[in-house]
């Protein structure tokens, strides 16, 4: 059976979060583990200075999102686990695919079109303070994803666009120099992926300040717990879904019977307070270990270099072969 070439990557602006978990980072990994899937996973640091320009943020977020994704159980001998800028073919790529690439595509992009909107609506320049980087971060893209011909490449609804993009780019150069070089990618959505709630109901992201962080000691982790929001129904007195985050968050992380059990008990009266020991507490059944690995890591940050270099020579084994053919297709070659 062929395998199924699956991409992913991974901006690295800031730290994994709870709702990263649940939403990511688990469901990826435990993708990665299937027999028919080869899966590319990467840290996308030159996406992240895109909008972060603070070095220091850079470097920091990408040490603390290789080791959550290794502390939370990455097999680097079923995953390629790259750092995009250890792959200069990626860039090198970039380029080329930037002198074909129709500038009216360009202009389509979603994020592009918002920052002129917003201009627009501050009565400044359409273009005001909008960098080549937020414009043209779309090819970029693409030479991640076409770099290594991925089937498929996981994203949320708002990054549909992206691996369209990608495929047009691609069939543009396929077409253009008669060579099917580049395979044309396939959006995956997951329709059943958990988008975890928040503190205060709405979905957990740290633009709304409403997120739980994923590694914290258990005493911690109970106080971030407290915050979580609920009504003023005095204990004994029932109380239902939908009238606080508590029943999602916990549902993420039981087994079917034990959430049932523990609506069960809600339902009976049990008191928030008490609710909110037990969430915490089945929390970190599922995260502690991975705590002491993840704090284990970053205090020996020659391990996750060594696995990121690791990953990147086994990636440019095929990033070079891949790479002379586009050089070779566009009259990039040797003389004699």
């Amino acid at each position: 059976m062929k395998k199924q070439r699956v991409l992913t990557g991974v901006t690295t602006t800031g730290i994994p979060h709870l709702g990263n978990y649940v939403g990511a980072i688990r469901p990826a990994i435990r993708a990665a583990a299937q027999d028919n899937v080869e899966s590319y996973l990467f840290l996308a640091n030159y996406h992240g200075i895109i909008k972060c320009h603070e070095p220091e943020q850079i470097h920091q977020s990408t040490q603390a999102v290789a080791a959550t994704w290794l502390a939370c159980g990455l097999d680097t001998e079923r995953t390629t686990f790259y750092r995009q800028s250890d792959i200069p073919e990626i860039l090198e790529l970039n380029w080329i695919l930037t002198c074909i690439t129709g500038k009216g595509l360009m202009n389509r992009a979603h994020a592009y079109k918002a920052a002129v909107d917003k201009n627009l609506a501050e009565n400044q320049d359409p273009d005001f303070e909008i960098e080549m980087g937020l414009y043209s971060y779309p090819i970029l893209m693409t030479a991640d994803i076409i770099m290594f011909n991925a089937h498929t490449v996981p994203v949320g609804r708002d990054q549909i666009q992206h691996v369209e993009m990608a495929r047009d780019i691609a069939q543009r150069f396929n077409h253009r120099f008669g060579k099917n070089i580049f395979t044309l990618p396939e959006v995956q959505i997951d329709e059943n992926v958990e988008l975890l709630v928040g503190l205060d109901g709405r979905k957990m992201s740290k633009s709304y300040g409403n997120t739980i962080e994923l590694f914290l000691t258990p005493k911690q982790r109970q106080k971030a717990v407290n915050k979580i929001v609920t009504n003023l129904k005095e204990p004994n007195v029932p109380k239902f879904k939908g009238e606080s985050a508590i029943f999602e968050i916990y549902q993420a992380f039981a087994t079917p019977d034990e959430y049932a059990e523990f609506e069960k008990q809600l339902n009976e009266g049990l008191a928030w307070g008490e609710a909110k020991k037990l969430l915490a507490a089945k929390i970190g059944e599922e995260l502690d270990d991975k705590t002491d690995a993840y704090h284990d890591l970053i205090a020996n940050p020659k391990r996750i270099e060594d696995i990121l270099q690791a990953g990147a020579a086994k990636a440019r084994v095929q990033a070079r072969e891949l790479l002379v053919e586009v050089k070779d297709a566009v009259g990039i070659r040797t003389l004699a």
